[in-house]
């Protein structure tokens, strides 16, 4: 490490001031903040002295990602096994042509049963998708902290695996490339960088595929990696949500292993949002380390049942979705993905503490009225999301002006 760490030094001394590659600092930085701990501090006692940093908080939260990112490897491959081995043909594409070349010789098979076959499969769609997703970030990242002159810090990391982790495993890779530009630039960028958006970029990112490219993002064909044929159009085509929104519950519970199934997230969907028992991992991560807020979890928790008990009871003999109860929003969709990793975004989300408990009973809300009252669109988790990003900061607002004024008059009455 020692020899690492010279020669890092040796080649600062063309990046630093004065030197010939000056402008590109940013890009050395990036490479240096990432190996090693930064060697400045702080001259002097301005701030409360703490373990956790950018980065540390950045990785931490990566590392509640892997359940998902695993999961999103193998599913894929399941998925695809599942349906091939219901009458589905292999997608006509590179990665089915370099699993049947390299399956044959390796012992893997379009079967279910073979953990180790589905994993490689499933990880022929999910690390293209997350190798341009990353690149095409890093170039955004990099652009604009050459443009600013600051360093490139580590919030792409976590952008770069929640981007790859809610799209479908089928996505065209310049979509991929063009959604995650979009997010970062549009949902990012404009407002200054890392802690100054007002929107999850990995969001907006999604927000802006869904709207410019349904067909890719909500198509047939687009959940499984396999051609839909014969019995298994359910496989790449409607999502569970969708055909509850026309079926109802009964759609759902005529499926007996459907609920664990999406429990354990043997479903189709977006790569990284199907498992509940993944999404479940990362939180006790997120939890256990305070990286993330158990109030705006909670919060969403209540507010979906609370939403769905209540249209329950309201009822409707045109919308089969007002008789759906909580549970199966809990485990359907990107529910259970979005409350653990995108709802407690420390920068979009609201900061105080009653604010998170507000913000969070507001998605939980929000994301039940989307599903139920339109049923066109029956997701509903994401748009609820970016909906209350935008009033995070009027939450909080109001929450410390209600402090300011409480502690004021305790100070009068006194």
């Amino acid at each position: 490490m020692q020899f690492l760490r010279d020669q890092l030094d040796k080649i600062g001394t063309h990046f630093h001031k004065g030197g010939k590659l000056e402008p590109l600092y940013p890009v050395y930085e990036m490479h240096d903040t990432i190996l090693f701990t930064p060697g400045e501090v702080t001259g002097k006692a301005s701030h409360v002295r703490d373990g956790i940093d950018q980065k540390r908080m950045m990785i931490t939260v990566v590392m509640a990602l892997m359940p998902c990112v695993l999961w999103a490897m193998y599913n894929t491959g399941f998925q695809a096994a599942h349906a091939i081995g219901q009458g589905a043909s292999p997608w006509d594409g590179w990665q089915t042509w370099l699993y049947e070349a390299l399956g044959e010789a390796l012992g893997f098979g379009y079967a279910r049963s073979s953990v180790l076959g589905c994993m490689f499969l499933g990880a022929l769609y999910f690390l293209p998708v997350f190798a341009v997703v990353g690149l095409a970030g890093a170039v955004v990242e990099v652009t604009f902290a050459v443009i600013r002159g600051h360093e490139v810090t580590e919030g792409f990391l976590v952008s770069w695996f929640l981007i790859a982790l809610i799209l479908p495993p089928t996505i065209p890779l310049w979509q991929a490339i063009l959604g995650t530009v979009f997010g970062l630039v549009i949902g990012k960028e404009v407002f200054g960088g890392v802690g100054m958006n007002i929107w999850n970029p990995a969001l907006v990112a999604r927000a802006f595929l869904f709207f410019a490219y349904p067909a890719e993002i909500s198509g047939d064909a687009v959940w499984t990696a396999a051609v839909a044929g014969g019995t298994v159009d359910g496989f790449s085509g409607a999502t569970w949500l969708a055909q509850a929104a026309v079926g109802g519950v009964a759609t759902l519970n005529a499926q007996s292993d459907l609920f664990w199934d999406a429990i354990w997230g043997f479903i189709p969907g977006s790569m990284g949002e199907t498992s509940v028992v993944a999404c479940l991992l990362g939180a006790g991560v997120l939890l256990v380390t305070r990286i993330g807020s158990y109030r705006t979890m909670l919060g969403v928790v209540v507010g979906t049942v609370v939403m769905s008990y209540g249209l329950n009871a309201i009822g409707s003999d045109s919308n089969p979705m007002f008789s759906l109860p909580f549970w199966w929003h809990m485990v359907l969709g990107g529910w259970a993905f979005g409350t653990v990793f995108m709802a407690t975004d420390p920068v979009s989300s609201s900061f105080s503490e009653i604010g998170k408990w507000i913000y969070g009973f507001s998605i939980g809300v929000l994301v039940v009225l989307v599903r139920v009252v339109n049923p066109a669109y029956p997701e509903g988790m994401m748009l609820a999301i970016l909906f209350m990003n935008m009033f995070a900061p009027l939450i909080d607002h109001f929450v410390v002006q209600a402090n300011i004024k409480r502690r004021k008059a305790r100070y009068e009455s006194a």
